[in-house]
């Protein structure tokens, strides 16, 4: 069967966060800032760009409401006040959230386990029966381009596609520390398995996956909460690998440069690295590490 193009995205953002323990007892962990805008927002506006009409977030009970909040609050006091006092520009940001496309926050189902696949099968109900959908992690950013228009553009050269994932290219040293992608076939870069982890030398690409997918609904006959891998966690690779048995799913690497921010230290990379090519003072940033 073949799929329309995706008009919806899921987010994911259902995690406990415990690396980043104690500030996301109080906030999700999509909502700490790279520069002045939250992680969260960075991601939507990667889906916005691509031509994304409508955004589910997965979240936590703890995080939905901070979410809606922020998405949907036009903190028309704050408008007014600026206005009074002459500096309504300070304002555009605010409005261009709420100039995104419509989000729907849900919560994960809690019967399902814990694992990344959990949070896509619990909006199931939001994705149409023939249509194809994109899948972001929210730790995951790209620098410098769309990994979502790479998608939505991949899905148009191939319609047979049950699925496309992107990957960057990683050094050999780090490979033992990620998904690394096993191709079918070379040319066509057909996905045949995914290595979590393997031993350097046992590595079968240089290609590593991460949270941007474009999958068709098909996926949801391999992601079965009561079917889970490792750890008795609901991974998403698992369902994508069970696809591209009988399926096509294919591999296009990324035209940017992926930074996961999932744990302190590499959250603080993305946070430099964004900072010195994004913000106003990255120069100035620049200036003062360089000291």
């Amino acid at each position: 069967m073949k799929y329309r193009q995706p008009t919806k995205a899921i987010i994911t953002d259902a995690g406990f966060a415990s690396r980043f323990l104690p500030i996301t007892k109080s906030i999700p962990k999509a909502m700490l800032p790279l520069g002045n805008r939250p992680i969260m927002q960075l991601v939507v506006e990667e889906c916005a760009t691509a031509g994304i009409q409508e955004i589910i977030i997965v979240a936590t009970p703890e995080g939905k409401s901070i979410y809606e909040d922020y998405f949907n609050n036009n903190v028309n006091r704050i408008r007014k006040l600026l206005r009074s006092q002459g500096k309504l520009d300070r304002y555009e940001p605010v409005q261009d959230v709420l100039d995104l496309p419509k989000i729907t926050v849900i919560e994960q189902d809690s019967s399902y386990p814990y694992g990344n696949g959990s949070p896509i099968a619990s909006a199931r109900k939001f994705i149409c029966d023939d249509e194809a959908f994109v899948v972001v992690y929210s730790d995951d950013v790209v620098f410098g381009s769309s990994d979502v228009k790479t998608l939505m553009k991949s899905y148009q050269q191939h319609p047979d596609a049950a699925g496309i994932i992107i990957a960057q290219e990683m050094p050999r040293e780090v490979l033992n520390k990620y998904g690394i992608i096993q191709l079918a076939d070379e040319q066509a870069m057909t996905l045949q398995n995914i290595v979590e982890k393997p031993k350097i030398e046992d590595a079968p690409s240089n290609l590593t996956s991460y949270g941007r997918y474009l999958l068709t609904p098909d996926v949801f006959q391999y992601l079965n909460p009561k079917e889970t891998g490792l750890d008795g966690e609901l991974w998403t690779v698992d369902a994508i690998t069970k696809m591209a048995v009988d399926n096509n799913v294919y591999v296009e690497k990324t035209e940017g440069e992926w930074l996961t921010t999932g744990d302190p230290k590499n959250y603080f990379m993305a946070q430099l690295k964004y900072t010195m090519e994004y913000e106003d003072y990255g120069a100035e940033a620049k200036v003062m590490l360089q000291k």
